[in-house]
């Protein structure tokens, strides 16, 4: 009884998100405020924990939301001097050139360029880069968002080239007595491979079918239709598009480990799919469209929605010059994730700010200003001042409007990421953290069955902790733990393992201060709970086929598993196709 006392207990924190943010609708700075108390409270009374320690972990959380806050406005400030510049009128005109239905650019920008953002930097990058462009091109805020944070699933594995499992899996794993004894006589190195590679496999056979998902979602919530179904129409395209991004990933996996398949897995997709969908391949005749702007419910609206193309009766922008700057951000990205001595200097005690043994906690926090993707991003608008020839006042323009977007972010960020820290930090002598409480409570109560949940405790640690890396580093040995407790073995349980990365992954979709900061990068305020409750639908089908297929790897061969998860996609496709939503929003002006 006691057992479930403070499992109930653990679980308070999320309750309180879960209820004030998602069925309640609250805005994400009043839930996260009431949840930080909670947790704050929780972790003190119930828990335990000393002061100090809680002290610090809402000190390092603090620190880790400017760092997030510093990317929010870079993100921003990069969307607003291609504004200014005339770039992104160019860059409207030449997504409107390959195609001018809205669900072909979906998935380009969102799906393929995304993944290719994801596998460059990660934590939540792609998202502030595609959401602001989404908007440029003639997206409603919360459609850009949404679609933005759906595809914060398959890529995210393998995003900041490879970090999630070289970083997280790694560090929870390696080193540890019960995992030397288990898989040897092999190499930890050789088995961190293995895991990568099953994810991989387990990635692709779900994700081809997110970008399918992506367009039902985008026509079912903003078609003048309301409709999963107008969607679904371009499915031919949509599963061509989700191939040509997940077979190479998952042959890049194979041969060239866990660095490079988001980010060359998104570079091919793209040389791939833009050319197709340039000749129409696969393509419907019919073309979709949002209704007409007056339209559209002001819930779908954000500050960028708002941006005037004061430079419509000019002559346009080459292409090539126009996109100079997203070619920047990636070089970029790739030269200082994957050049070692660059990077080496970059993460080196010599540019990180950090905060060591806060109040006495034994709780450092580290901030690696030119690491930061912000700071790409800032020097991204840099490059853009000059090679577009903007005047000083222009510019001005745009950090000013950037700097006032980043701001309305900030309350909820600087809530948010404390409350995590603290609910990550709050182990005791008497009691282990409130996660991993809540991981054994599950572990008990569904004994081998486990591999069914294990998706599901990634995605509860991705939502609580915004990160696959930290979720994998959580929860790790645990899931290789219990994998071993039911029998499964080395191989089984290095199969857990990619189950817990999946769901980790997955989780992305929903946690909390992704959503808040993507939806800062379009100026979309207090909606968070609206997007988390629609990406939720992807998050359960995402998770619920790891399972079904993680099963099916286990048990080997042709099996009722590989069956079961054929029906369990087929029957969320035909229920969300059969689905159609209340008559079109009433007409604003």
């Amino acid at each position: 009884m006691a057992g479930f006392v403070t499992f109930c207990l653990a679980l308070l924190p999320i309750a309180t998100v879960f209820l004030l943010l998602v069925v309640l609708a609250r805005s994400a700075k009043f839930s996260m405020l009431v949840a930080y108390v909670v947790t704050v409270a929780t972790a003190l009374l119930v828990w335990g924990t000393e002061l100090n320690k809680v002290l610090g972990a809402t000190v390092n959380g603090a620190v880790t939301a400017v760092s997030l806050l510093y990317i929010v406005f870079g993100a921003i400030l990069m969307l607003y001097t291609l504004e200014e510049s005339g770039g992104i009128r160019a860059i409207r005109n030449g997504f409107t050139s390959i195609s001018p239905d809205r669900r072909v650019q979906a998935i380009i920008i969102a799906w393929l360029f995304g993944s290719l953002i994801e596998g460059a930097s990660g934590f939540g990058t792609p998202a502030a880069i595609a959401a602001p462009l989404l908007v440029a091109v003639g997206f409603p805020a919360m459609a850009a968002v949404m679609v933005t944070l759906i595809i914060q699933s398959t890529p995210v594995s393998f995003g900041a080239v490879g970090t999630p499992i070289l970083v997280g899996v790694n560090t929870g794993l390696s080193g540890q007595p019960l995992v030397e004894q288990t898989i040897a006589p092999m190499a930890f190195p050789d088995y961190l491979f293995e895991i990568a590679v099953k994810v991989a496999t387990i990635h692709g056979l779900i994700g081809f079918l997110i970008p399918l998902m992506l367009v039902g979602m985008l026509t079912r919530f903003f078609g003048a239709n309301r409709s999963f179904a107008e969607g679904f129409r371009i499915w031919k395209f949509a599963l061509f598009a989700g191939l040509a991004f997940t077979i190479p990933y998952y042959i890049i996996a194979v041969f060239l480990g866990p660095e490079f398949p988001s980010l060359l897995g998104g570079i091919i997709g793209l040389l791939i799919v833009v050319p197709a969908a340039k000749r129409g391949f696969l393509i419907p005749t019919e073309v979709f469209d949002f209704p007409p702007r007056r339209q559209w419910d002001d819930a779908w609206v954000g500050k960028l929605d708002d941006l005037e193309d004061h430079r419509a009766g000019q002559p346009m922008m080459p292409l090539l010059k126009a996109w100079a700057p997203y070619v920047f951000v990636v070089a970029l990205l790739v030269l200082t994730r994957t050049v070692a001595p660059v990077k080496a200097w970059l993460t080196s005690p010599q540019t990180t700010l950090t905060f060591e043994n806060l109040f006495g906690s034994g709780i450092t926090s580290k901030v690696q200003v030119l690491y930061l993707p912000g700071t790409v991003l800032i020097l991204a608008s840099l490059f853009t001042l000059i090679l577009h020839r903007m005047s000083g006042r222009d510019y001005v323009r745009a950090l000013r409007s950037s700097g006032s977007t980043m701001i309305a972010a900030a309350p909820a960020l600087l809530l948010a990421v404390p409350m995590v820290q603290v609910f990550l930090n709050s182990a005791s002598d008497s009691l282990a953290s409130m996660p991993i409480v809540l991981a054994e409570g599950v572990s008990a109560a569904v004994g081998e069955a486990w591999p069914m949940f294990a998706p599901l405790i990634g995605s509860m640690g991705a939502f609580v902790a915004g990160s696959n890396t930290i979720s994998n580093m959580m929860f790790s040995l645990f899931q290789f733990s219990t994998a071993e407790q039911i029998g499964l073995g080395a191989a089984g349980a290095g199969t857990v393992v990619a189950l817990q990365a999946i769901g980790g992954a997955a989780g992305n979709m929903i946690c909390v201060h992704n959503v808040v900061a993507a939806s800062a990068t379009v100026g979309l305020v207090d909606r968070e709970g609206e997007l988390i409750r629609k990406t939720l639908i992807p998050m359960f089908y995402y998770i619920i086929q790891g399972g079904l297929i993680g099963f099916a790897l286990l048990a080997g061969g042709f099996n009722m598993w590989w069956i079961a998860a054929v029906i369990w996609a087929a029957a969320v496709l035909f229920v969300m196709s059969r689905n159609r939503g209340p008559a079109p929003a009433p007409v604003h002006s």
